[in-house]
């Protein structure tokens, strides 16, 4: 459950948010405003059960609020929060669903009191709106599955036989019928909050969708779940006396009053039915997901959206994100979401096909930041929390939450910072436990196939970390290790050079000299003379 304090003193909020007992009333969000303006908004995007105000505050005083909240938000539960005991108040609170009217100072009693009788009261009507809902399926019973395979058939082309004499039967659609529009809706495109809500009932939110949806078309058309999607209501509309938006802005009404939430809908052009009815489908569900989700209609067709820019892509920013990622710093974070999303303001255009685009360049680029077996073997909880995909960014009127959108992005980026840091971590210790082994055992014949299959890895893995790490390869690596022991071993004038040769891992003393001579400027015999006579 969740709360929102509107009050335009910071410190009169605060102590309300100190003297509630929120986890007592079962609230686990609580949220503030400083006047009704921005108290709409945060209602509009969080959706609180209950709604702490004050009266008198500037822009949108506390009368303004409660009457907005009668009208729009009548579910909602309002308590009134005032320093002034006045009756025209308390009878505009009451008239206009407030449940309590607090004088200030706040007393704690007073307030949990309040908020108990506000949380219960609207848990007990939000059973008895989800009883009367579940009610009104099991009573309607739905149209038989048949009906929804039928229909499903008819616009996926499945069924190869003339479905017209089963559909007037069954669907009840008139023989005379000739043009059908379609329209779709599609449940991902509606808000996280609503679909957290029917996580475990998606069933009932489609049957509730689809009841709305006949109710209003009556005899005029006729809705059902497309049984080959998972998320698409289709609507096939054949009336001509009134228009099909008409008819979907009365189901929107419906959409309302039921689960508070409004729907968008891709609308195809009239097609020849029965046989034109798959292609207007696939018209109908293309608009719906390419809708611009910055525009205001929520009728959405593909001659509307031909004059669109084209869309931002993620690919063409990798490498700021890719540094703010690597910067794990908050701010560089924030400030390369910011631009991100600047960019999209000022290009006019986002669909929601375009979230899922960025959710696959999210998954390419990942692959492209992780790259190497360490990362994957390494990091697995990381990089399923990063490629696991969430719910559209999108506000109960089912357009694109830019507050939301910025939480999903800056959670990603934050995820890929975390992964990248501790990958750093850990390829920084194991390239110095692979140049620790080679220091141990120099006289070995070791090659980068060794190193590989000791460690684990790939020979191209390690030899690019090791190079970014030292600034040279292994066998450089392992070649300035073995000249500098033979410069040591040089200075006893008792050792050949052959038995140096060997000591440092060289059976070839000629193949030695030269090594030799390569890295210092003159051979293994000039090197000791020059260190006797010094």
């Amino acid at each position: 459950m969740k709360v929102l304090i509107v009050d335009d003193e910071k410190h009169v909020r605060s102590a309300i948010e100190l003297l509630a007992d929120w986890e007592a009333h079962g609230i686990k969000e609580v949220r503030q405003a400083a006047d009704g303006e921005e108290a709409v908004e945060l209602i509009a995007a969080y959706s609180p059960q209950i709604v702490l105000t004050d009266m008198r505050m500037p822009r949108k005083d506390g009368a303004e609020l409660l009457s907005w909240l009668y009208t729009n938000k009548p579910h909602m539960k309002v308590i009134v929060i005032s320093g002034y005991d006045n009756f025209e108040y308390v009878r505009h609170a009451v008239r206009h669903g407030g449940m309590d009217y607090i004088l200030k100072p706040v007393k704690k009693e007073a307030l949990n009191e309040a908020l108990a009788k506000a949380a219960n009261s609207w848990r007990k009507e939000e059973e008895q709106r989800q009883h009367m809902l579940q009610q009104s399926i099991e009573v309607n019973e739905m149209k038989p599955h048949f009906v929804d395979v039928l229909l499903t058939d008819l616009v996926t082309e499945q069924s190869r036989m003339d479905l017209r004499a089963q559909l007037q039967e069954e669907a009840r659609i008139p023989p005379s019928v000739a043009s059908c529009t379609i329209a779709v809706i599609a449940i991902s495109q509606l808000d996280a909050e609503l679909l957290d809500m029917f996580n475990q009932q998606q069933q009932l939110l489609f049957f509730a969708l689809t009841n709305i949806c006949n109710e209003v078309l009556g005899t005029s058309g006729i809705a059902f779940r497309q049984l080959n999607s998972k998320e698409d209501i289709v609507i096939i509309y054949w009336d001509q006396a009134r228009t099909l938006k008409s008819v979907l802005g009365d189901i929107n009404d419906g959409i309302f009053l039921s689960l508070k939430r409004r729907a968008h809908y891709g609308i195809s052009a009239a097609s020849s039915f029965p046989q034109h009815m798959p292609q207007a489908y696939i018209e109908a569900s293309k608009a719906l997901w390419k809708r611009n989700l910055l525009g205001s209609s929520r009728f959405h067709t593909l001659s509307g959206d031909r004059c669109m820019p084209k869309a931002v892509r993620l690919t063409a920013m990798e490498e700021k994100l890719r540094l703010a990622a690597l910067s794990n710093s908050r701010d560089q974070i924030h400030d390369v979401v910011s631009e991100c999303l600047a960019q999209v303001k000022e290009n006019g255009y986002l669909s929601p096909e375009q979230l899922l685009q960025w959710h696959n360049e999210w998954e390419w680029m990942q692959l492209r930041w992780f790259e190497g077996e360490a990362a994957v073997m390494d990091h697995n909880e990381g990089t399923e929390e990063l490629s696991s995909s969430s719910p559209l960014p999108l506000n109960t009127e089912g357009a694109l939450s830019w507050e939301r959108l910025t939480a999903m992005m800056t959670k990603r980026l934050e995820a890929a910072s975390k992964v990248l840091t501790e990958q750093h971590v850990k390829e920084h210790h194991f390239i110095h436990d692979i140049a620790q082994y080679i220091d141990q055992h120099y006289l070995e014949d070791i090659s980068l196939q060794n190193v590989a299959a000791r460690f684990f890895l790939s020979r191209e893995y390690i030899a690019r970390k090791f190079k970014q790490e030292y600034g040279m390869t292994l066998l450089e690596y392992l070649t300035r290790i073995r000249i500098d022991k033979a410069k040591l071993l040089l200075h006893n004038p008792h050792l050949r050079i052959a038995q140096v040769a060997e000591m440092v891992g060289y059976q070839d003393e000629k193949y030695f000299s030269r090594v030799f001579k390569k890295l210092e400027g003159m051979n293994p015999g000039e090197f000791r003379k020059e260190q006797t006579l010094g």
